[in-house]
């Protein structure tokens, strides 16, 4: 098995040197690859990214994968901040996908518009259309991701909810602004071991994909926290190791994705 320590909503700042480090060096110490799921800095700026770095620099023994949240783009330098992290080491997702210890990762940042039959159309205003328009191209970026990855285990990494069900316990005034159901779209499409992501601070720690067999955890860390007073400040994911398999893909079928966006 392959262990992932994951977190999410970690909100870096420049007060947090020496804070982080606990919890850092407990993860490298019980897995084998650190999975953060967005909203690494509080708001988005260089000098947060430094301290995140630093912070992180005691789990230099192991990779570290994440995307980023929509707190990393407050500040107009998720550029800057992105480029701070990837020359520490720290692999950023955003529409791609890598393989760690024969398990694959696919992640992007995901984006907000409601679940289900309470989903925002794209009707009206320009300004709706472009909002939805940004839903579907995360979850497009989500799907070609997941469709390069070809190991039997996939883990897909997000920021925002691809369910209803993890975001239970948030007011239900602002499911929409959690997360879309058009990012489960993928990830029926192409089956996934698990789903990790963060945003809903006082949401649910686990639910599952509408067809029911994929387990979602919501990893948000002052959800972690609220739950786990003496936990480690990560929830700790198994998925088998697995060697290289051939991908096969549907030949002919358009994804309801590419559908919509056409």
């Amino acid at each position: 098995m392959v262990r992932i320590a994951a977190a999410a909503d970690i909100h870096c700042t420049k007060a947090s040197q020496g804070v982080l480090q606990p919890i850092f060096a407990r993860a490298a110490a019980a897995a084998d690859v650190i999975a953060l799921c967005g909203d690494l800095t509080d708001y988005g700026t260089p000098e947060e990214a430094q301290v995140l770095v630093k912070e992180l620099a005691v789990a230099n023994r192991i990779p570290v994968v994440a995307v980023l949240g929509n707190h990393d783009f407050e500040s107009g330098k998720a550029d800057e901040v992105r480029d701070i992290l990837c020359q520490a080491g720290v692999q950023l997702l955003d529409g791609a996908a890598i393989e760690i210890e024969g398990v694959g990762f696919a992640g992007t940042k995901g984006f907000a518009g409601g679940f289900g039959r309470y989903s925002l159309g794209a009707w009206g205003e320009l300004a709706i259309k472009g909002f939805v328009r940004e839903a579907l191209d995360e979850a497009l970026k989500l799907e070609g991701a997941l469709a390069r990855l070809r190991t039997p285990s996939r883990v897909a990494l997000l920021h925002y909810s691809p369910i209803a069900a993890t975001v239970q316990g948030e007011p239900c005034e602002i499911f929409p602004f959690l997360g879309s159901s058009r990012l489960e779209e993928p990830l029926l499409r192409y089956p996934v071991t698990v789903v990790l992501h963060g945003h809903a601070h006082h949401g649910a720690l686990e639910g599952r994909t509408t067809s029911g067999d994929v387990p979602v955890y919501n990893v948000a860390l002052p959800l972690l926290r609220a739950m786990y007073p003496d936990g480690p400040g990560f929830r700790l994911v198994e998925v088998p190791r697995g060697a290289t398999a051939p991908f096969r893909e549907e030949a002919g079928t358009a994804s309801a994705i590419q559908q919509a966006v056409a």
